[in-house]
C-alpha cells in the first residue's frame, strides 16, 4: 500500500497537464482516480486504493440522503486516468475549475491518497489550521498520538 508524505509545488501546464512528483510515479503507474475532495481540493487515489475505498462506500445506506449527497459529488467528479512515461497526469478541466486550478499547484501527502491544490489556496489553508494543529488535544485522535 502506498504512503504518500510531503509537499510539492509542482506547474500546470497549458495543456492542463502536472507532472506528478517523481517519488510517487511508481505508486501510480498502473492508474488513478481524481475526484472532487473537501475544502476546493482534488483528491488522486492509486486505482488499487480507490476500488477498496469504493467497497466500503458501497455499504453507505441508500435511504440515507446525506450519503446520497455524497456520493454522488464524490463519484460523478471522478475521473480515472494514466500518467504518461514523462510522469505527466491530466486533470480534467471540471475538476481544475472546482479546485481552482490555473498554473501554481500545490500536491500534498495525505496518508493514502494525495491533494491538489491551488496553492494560494493551500497557504490560506495554512494559515487557518496551523495554529489549530499546534493546540490540538487528544479528543481529536484519541488514543493515537
Amino acid at each position: 500500500m502506498a504512503l504518500f508524505l510531503g509537499t510539492h509545488r509542482p506547474r500546470l501546464d497549458e495543456k492542463g497537464r502536472l507532472f506528478l512528483p517523481a517519488k510517487y510515479r511508481d505508486d501510480l503507474a498502473g492508474g488513478l482516480v481524481i475526484t472532487r475532495g473537501q475544502e476546493r481540493c482534488l483528491y488522486v487515489w492509486p486505482v488499487a486504493e480507490f476500488a477498496t475505498l469504493t467497497e466500503q462506500l458501497r455499504e453507505a445506506p441508500v435511504t440515507h440522503k446525506a450519503s446520497r449527497d455524497f456520493l454522488r459529488m464524490f463519484f460523478a467528479g471522478a475521473s480515472d486516468e494514466v500518467p504518461d512515461k514523462q510522469g505527466r497526469v491530466t486533470v480534467p478541466g471540471q475538476l481544475r475549475e472546482y479546485a481552482g486550478l490555473d498554473k501554481e499547484c500545490v500536491v500534498v501527502g495525505a496518508n493514502n491518497r494525495l491533494e491538489i491544490w491551488d496553492a494560494a489556496a493551500w497557504q490560506a489553508y495554512l494559515d487557518d489550521k496551523e495554529q489549530a494543529f499546534a493546540e490540538q488535544s487528544e479528543e481529536v485522535l484519541p488514543g493515537l498520538i
